[in-house]
């Protein structure tokens, strides 16, 4: 005797929205810049010579990057080469920072998440995607969980078959 099977998702049945964080990242080049490559023997920020070099650089290496700006070096440098060096790079990169590559991220992805509508998940079940190919900074999440907390009926983190439940509304 065989008996028929219907195979039914009922993942797909729960009206389960799933979201994946990683499809805000920003797409693009990130590149970081070191100011101590523009100081006079790497310790000291001579006016002229920092303009000299600010005015070489060649703006289309830059083109449509995302630019972080860092010292690795133990020098104090005025707050005004700041300024120059963003006044150079602004009409061409993406989004300028100060910090490592890590604070860059951070940044985007807390630009990301305060632009994003997240209408359409406005009184359903949400599920975080937990896992990803793409570095996420952890803060991404914290700022989702602010952003989902007041909309969502409940919301998870984690995958389909093993979630930890975060907010039940």
């Amino acid at each position: 005797m065989s008996e028929e099977f219907e195979i039914r998702n009922k993942v797909a049945e729960s009206g389960l929205v799933n979201f994946d964080l990683s499809t805000l990242v920003p797409k693009g080049v990130r590149k970081g810049i070191d100011l101590k490559d523009f100081l006079f023997q790497e310790i000291i920020l001579k006016e002229k010579d920092f303009r000299e070099k600010v005015d070489a650089i060649d703006t289309e290496e830059y083109k449509d990057t995302y630019i972080y700006i860092y010292n690795s070096v133990d020098t104090i440098v005025p707050l005004w080469a700041y300024f120059v060096l963003t006044a150079k790079l602004t009409d061409v990169a993406k989004k300028i920072v100060f910090g490592n590559r890590e604070d860059l991220e951070v940044i985007l992805m807390h630009n990301a998440i305060q632009t994003y509508d997240f209408e359409d998940m406005r009184g359903k079940r949400v599920l975080v995607k937990g896992c990803s190919d793409k570095e996420i900074p952890e803060n991404a999440y914290i700022e989702l969980v602010e952003q989902l907390k007041p909309m969502v009926k409940s919301l998870m983190f984690g995958e389909a078959c093993s979630n930890v439940p975060i907010v039940k509304n």
